[in-house]
């Protein structure tokens, strides 16, 4: 498998996620975990089941994966999300020491890695490899059925 293949896999694994945040009323972000060439955590958006700001795809992956491997330090893992992190989600990206992350479709109101600001530009004692644009259309399209749906429906 090319490396763009084995992104793009990894790519629909976390829009399985998105979709079942969209079944569940909740915004459609999801997210996967990687490891070497296995998925140690997958999860999507939850901020309004729970109610809980904190509840965002990849704050409850990383979550599980530092579980899963007894670590807060997750330097060999991969993140793949279908949304550009936020600041929230991009510190706890660089707090966790996450190798890499790749993102689908850049967020115009709220995306760290470039469509605001660039927090990887920021001398933070970690910098992750920043990979975006991976299944764009596939990532960018669930959200805007989403919101779609969401207005009409008010």
């Amino acid at each position: 498998m090319t490396s763009i293949e084995r992104e793009i896999a990894y790519m629909r694994e976390a829009l399985k996620q998105a979709q079942a945040a969209a079944k569940l009323g909740e915004v459609p972000v999801g997210c996967v975990i990687v490891l070497g060439d296995e998925t140690i955590a997958a999860a999507h958006n939850l901020r309004e089941s729970r109610q809980n700001a904190l509840a965002h795809a990849e704050m409850l992956a990383i979550g599980a994966a530092c579980e899963k491997l007894g670590s807060w330090r997750l330097p060999e893992c991969e993140l793949y999300v279908t949304l550009e992190p936020c600041p929230m989600c991009m510190g706890a990206v660089i707090n966790s020491r996450i190798g890499r992350v790749v993102y689908g479709t850049r967020d115009p109101k709220a995306g760290v890695l470039g469509s605001l600001v660039d927090l990887t530009a920021i001398p933070f004692n970690h910098k992750p490899q920043v990979q975006g644009g991976i299944c764009e259309i596939e990532c960018g399209q669930i959200l805007k059925e989403f919101f779609s749906r969401l207005r009409a429906s008010h």
